[in-house]
């Protein structure tokens, strides 16, 4: 069965007799949190040898043997799945076929919507299908805050605004940066845009944004560079495509101060979350490049890719690479005109 986002938390407190769990969707650190938990639950420990075995893609053949084998300790055993995919639903298939009690835990970053493998578990009676995906948006912003004040550290609007655009495509890394961060104020401190800047600087959130200046300005090498970078670095394909779209509605919304009588540097000082005073004349300049409908139409495009993405089957980093290097690419002509 699929899980509803309201019962995903108490069913990974106790996932009852349920004998497999595929963890699916953009969000890996997630996935990967998800699963930790449930193996813990069910084995006691994440690492127990006797009652918990990791496969790896190129060897879920083992599945059907590994759910049939019996616990040495005692105890239900845990079978670890990582980097699943449709490949593995034959196999799935026949273990659950059998009468152990043993978990199956697959994790599956980017499985498609429609594959095999997410069909046969959200039929199942016997098997779970949970989605993983990223916060954006007020939830992340919350998560932010509540992760600082567990460690009485609170931050300032254009902070958290800055560090939302940032994080969130992985759960995990966002924590890491986030609990960095908190060490950097210290107890009781405060986090205003420049400490933000300063702590989460070396995270791909930066190359990425150096990918988005750079498409908005028509630098379409350097959008290829930095892309690249920030994707090795660990930024998801939809993330990538989420920051772009936040980044093109910023530019909307200084667009529409301008249309009431600012000056292209007034209205940029005013953009919210502020751009980096490195970044104004690059910023400045992609409003001279863009035009308030062919940023419309950019966003409309960016958000048609974000579903392709989840939809279609295509590989996602190509998808997303081919959005954001198309604005880099009409930008250019924009610049040659």
């Amino acid at each position: 069965m699929k899980l509803e986002a309201r019962r995903i938390e108490a069913f990974l407190r106790d996932p009852g007799a349920s004998r497999a769990v595929l963890l699916y969707g953009e969000d890996a650190g997630l996935i990967r949190e998800r699963a930790v938990q449930l193996v813990r639950v069910v084995a006691g420990a994440a690492d127990d040898p006797f009652r918990v075995v990791e496969l790896q893609r190129d060897e879920v053949s083992r599945i059907p043997d590994e759910m049939a084998s019996m616990s040495l300790s005692g105890g239900r055993r845990v079978v670890r799945v990582r980097d699943a995919t449709d490949a593995a639903t034959s196999f799935v298939q026949t273990a659950l076929a059998g009468r152990t009690d043993g978990l199956l835990v697959l994790e599956a970053p980017g499985l498609p919507s429609k594959g095999r493998l997410r069909t046969l578990l959200e039929r199942s009676a016997d098997g779970v299908a949970i989605g993983c995906y990223p916060q954006e948006g007020r939830a992340l912003e919350q998560g932010i805050r509540d992760t600082l004040a567990g460690f009485d550290v609170r931050a300032d609007a254009d902070a958290l605004t800055w560090l939302a655009g940032q994080l969130g495509a992985d759960r995990s890394v966002t924590l890491r940066e986030v609990e960095k961060l908190a060490l950097y104020a210290g107890a009781g401190g405060e986090v205003d845009i420049v400490a933000a800047r300063v702590c989460v600087g070396d995270l791909a959130g930066l190359s990425l944004e150096d990918a988005l200046f750079a498409a908005t300005s028509g630098d379409v090498a350097g959008t290829d560079r930095a892309l690249g970078l920030a994707m090795a670095e660990g930024a998801a394909p939809v993330g990538v495509l989420r920051a772009c779209l936040q980044h093109l509605q910023r530019l909307q919304r200084t667009r529409a101060a301008m249309a009431g009588g600012l000056s292209a540097s007034e209205a940029a000082k005013m953009a919210r979350p502020p751009v980096f005073f490195r970044r104004e004349a690059a910023f400045i300049g992609a409003l001279r490049l863009w035009p308030a409908d062919t940023l419309q139409a950019a966003c409309v495009r960016i958000f048609d890719a974000e579903r392709a993405c989840k939809r279609t089957g295509a590989p996602a980093e190509v998808i997303s690479r081919s959005a954001v290097l198309g604005l880099a690419q009409r930008a250019a002509l924009a610049l040659r005109r």
